[in-house]
């Protein structure tokens, strides 16, 4: 994984085919391709008439191909690809760009088990190619904030995480992430559920147990959608996760306590309306009003004036596409490994059998 791919000129931005442009592809990869220094978007697979005519007026100079296959077969021309598909196709499309000696990035998650992620890594390891997951919520600002902390050991020992990724849905949208199709893999847990579990890994390390709860709440829903998971770590963290699309009150996005001090904030990052609205990293990109500042303290509540504000760090989701760039141009560390998303699969995995059998499943 050092140096210039092949048939890329030296100092030419590394070609990237980016296949799948519905949320996932127009909303975050395309244009934070696009805003990456040594990346530039070649090419957009999408079918769909209205998205190619999308693609094509957000980016004049972009190819279109209708289907992987004519990605694949201009393999040659192209440094990277960028699966944003539907869930069910990541690991096939993955395999497909790593037997065609291209590197990877794959979206969330990176395969519907553990054992196909691991496969996957063992195959990128073979052929020397980078294969990463797009973990973006690792740049959230306020999961920046609570790692400064965390380093800074305002909190003392943490003693319990809570986390919320939380909405109010009241009516199933429908499509593939709402499908009761296993072969789908859709559900919350596997969607908003990736990235709550990965975020508790990086910050407390690996699990020991897992207690999960999962119900389908709405008229019509045919798969998870509402969840909790209660994940021991290793070192004795307890953290408690919560994914939601019944929520009517949203409760905090974090709530951490520690032995001196807990940590309080609400609201999401800006970051994904901020893409959704059509703005483009720039300048105080990430950045968000003071009045949305968490609270550190101890013996009061935040909503009654208790502890400090917080500043929150700007969001980055740049970062990670300018890791990747670093990774294939001068040998930097991948900055999600397939092999670590893996790790979060195994929570995932024991989440639907402590759900389904009602016990708490030890890895």
């Amino acid at each position: 994984m050092t140096g210039t791919p092949l048939g890329t000129a030296p100092g030419s931005p590394l070609r990237v085919g980016l296949v799948g442009y519905g949320l996932a592809g127009s909303v975050f990869h395309a244009p934070l391709i696009a805003a990456t220094e040594g990346l530039a978007l070649d090419t957009v697979v999408t079918s769909h008439p209205e998205r190619q005519q999308q693609a094509r007026a957000e980016f004049p100079d972009v190819r279109l191909a209708a289907t992987p296959d004519e990605l694949f077969a201009r393999a040659a021309e192209l440094d990277l690809i960028v699966v944003a598909s539907p869930n069910k196709t990541h690991v096939p499309l993955a395999r497909t760009a790593l037997e065609a000696g291209l590197p990877v990035v794959v979206d969330k998650p990176v395969a519907g088990t553990a054992a196909e992620a691991r496969e996957l890594a063992a195959l990128a390891e073979e052929r020397g190619l980078l294969l990463s997951v797009f973990q973006n919520r690792r740049w959230d600002n306020d999961f920046l904030t609570l790692r400064k902390l965390l380093a800074e050991g305002e909190l003392g020992d943490v003693w319990r995480f809570e986390s919320r990724f939380e909405r109010w849905r009241p009516k199933p949208k429908g499509g593939w992430r709402e499908s009761g199709d296993p072969a789908e893999i859709g559900g919350l847990l596997y969607d908003l559920g990736s990235h709550v579990v990965d975020q508790a890994l990086v910050l407390f390390g690996p699990a020991a147990s897992v207690y999960a709860e999962t119900d389908i709440r709405r008229p019509g829903a045919e798969t998870d959608d509402d969840t909790f998971l209660a994940i021991t770590h290793t070192n004795g963290v307890r953290s408690h996760l919560y994914v939601s699309a019944t929520t009517a009150q949203l409760g905090p996005r974090f709530r951490v306590l520690g032995s001196a001090a807990g940590y309080v904030k609400y609201g999401l990052d800006p970051q994904e309306a901020a893409l959704r609205d059509g703005l483009r990293p720039g300048p105080d990109w990430g950045v968000e009003p003071e009045s949305l500042w968490g609270r550190v303290g101890s013996g009061e509540s935040p909503v009654t004036g208790g502890g400090r504000p917080e500043p929150t760090l700007p969001g980055d989701y740049p970062a990670y596409y300018a890791a990747v760039a670093k990774a294939l141009l001068e040998g930097a560390p991948n900055p999600v490994t397939a092999r670590e998303a893996a790790a979060a699969l195994d929570v995932l995995e024991a989440a639907r059998r402590s759900a389904l059998e009602k016990v708490t499943v030890t890895l």
